[in-house]
């Protein structure tokens, strides 16, 4: 199946495999429990760093920065959405968010391999306790977006 439009049956375009999937992964976020999000949104953030981490050793740029930039956003979103309220250590997680959004800009300035890499020492453990208080060790949960 391409991914172009194609008309048939009632004059309407049929759905692209990229339509049918763009679908699936939007319906399948919001119906995700937030733990579940949130562990989602860990597994994405490992991939953009191993992404970043590929592309810096194959001299992509672009590749590099997109990823980077990618996992900032996410790193951001997860410090946002911080509940100090609710949670006491939100302002000791809230530094290590702080911290890894900043070696994150600076490996994307340096494109610096070893600083991914450092994030991505920090973010595995968090991901990893996140992934067990929600229920699914064991269990790959599919990375957001991840094409």
């Amino acid at each position: 199946m391409t991914d172009a439009p194609n008309e048939q049956g009632n004059g309407l375009p049929m759905p692209t495999t990229t339509m049918l999937r763009s679908r699936y992964v939007s319906d399948s976020v919001e119906t995700m429990s937030p733990a579940r999000l949130l562990v989602a949104l860990y597994d994405r953030l490992v991939l953009d760093l191993d992404r970043a981490d590929a592309a810096i050793v194959a001299n992509d740029i672009a590749g590099a920065h997109n990823a980077l930039v990618h996992a900032q956003d996410i790193v951001s979103e997860l410090l946002n959405t911080l509940d100090f309220d609710a949670w006491a250590a939100g302002a000791q997680l809230a530094s290590v968010y702080e911290y890894v959004i900043e070696q994150l800009v600076k490996a994307n300035v340096q494109k610096d391999a070893a600083i991914v890499a450092g994030c991505r020492e920090l973010i595995e453990p968090l991901r990893d306790a996140w992934r067990e208080a929600a229920g699914v060790v064991g269990v790959a949960t599919p990375p957001i977006n991840a094409a």
